[in-house]
């Protein structure tokens, strides 16, 4: 059977320090994935590997068969791998509009001269980005699509997180990659974020998500199959029950013996 997206073996170090240690898994079209594991167990690694943002010791990276290993991360994202990060890097100065059409980068035309002489063709763009983020923004939130040319530290947390995961889906990915999305968010907050990732979901069927997350709650909810992560090898791979029920995931992750 093939698969969306594969890791083969996937090695990363930082000097001395062995950040992900023949990691291998697979993932398949429109599945949720979770991926957890203590702090500094290689899981923002992984993403940062497979988004071309560290180098590779050793492995392959594979997308629908085709060997994506130390390609520059706009290359990754041209082939329909997206993401969030875990610290946000929005620009609040900025309104709305402008921090999720910046997803589109590899689709805008940037050229003043050419903007400037062919003004007909620069409108439609506008209008055509205009109505792309603004259909993106209310599958979220009517509210939030009215609020589309608003500067972006007016708006809270959860919203504010919204934008960050509108910026990556509206490049239409394949793949999105999710760095603890509801970092900063109060628990409900995290519970209306978690549906919001559900219906983006069902909106986009084929799209597969790998969501790295501590919160065990909201993983129960969302991941259809777990990995476990413990110094950069894989040390559990499941469902979320048959996961969470493992001794040693138990003892090693989740505090209990």
């Amino acid at each position: 059977m093939s698969h969306l997206f594969s890791a083969r073996d996937v090695s990363v170090r930082f000097g001395g320090l062995q950040a992900l240690d023949k990691l291998s898994l697979d993932v398949d079209e429109g599945t949720i994935i979770g991926l957890i594991g203590p702090n500094g167990s290689g899981k923002t690694t992984f993403f940062n590997a497979l988004t071309g943002l560290c180098q590779t010791a050793g492995g392959q990276l594979l997308l629908d068969g085709t060997d994506i290993t130390g390609l520059e991360p706009r290359h990754v994202y041209s082939r329909g791998v997206t993401r969030t990060f875990q610290r946000s890097r929005l620009c609040l100065s900025l309104s709305v509009f402008d921090n999720v059409v910046i997803g589109r980068q590899n689709s805008l035309d940037l050229n003043i001269v050419s903007n400037l002489l062919q003004r007909g063709r620069f409108n439609a763009a506008v209008r055509e980005n205009h109505e792309r983020v603004r259909a993106l923004l209310a599958t979220f939130s009517e509210m939030l699509a009215g609020r589309i040319f608003d500067p972006l530290h007016s708006l809270n947390m959860i919203d504010r997180r919204r934008i960050e995961v509108c910026r990556a889906l509206v490049a239409e990915p394949r793949l999105l990659l999710l760095d603890e999305p509801s970092a900063g968010m109060t628990p409900d907050e995290t519970h209306e974020f978690m549906d919001d990732i559900l219906k983006v979901r069902s909106n986009n069927p084929r799209m597969s998500i790998i969501i790295i997350e501590h919160e065990m709650d909201l993983m129960r909810r969302v991941a259809e199959r777990c990995i476990v992560l413990n110094y950069g090898r894989k040390v559990a791979d499941g469902t979320f029950d048959a996961v969470v029920a493992d001794p040693w995931v138990q003892e090693a992750y989740l505090g209990t013996s």
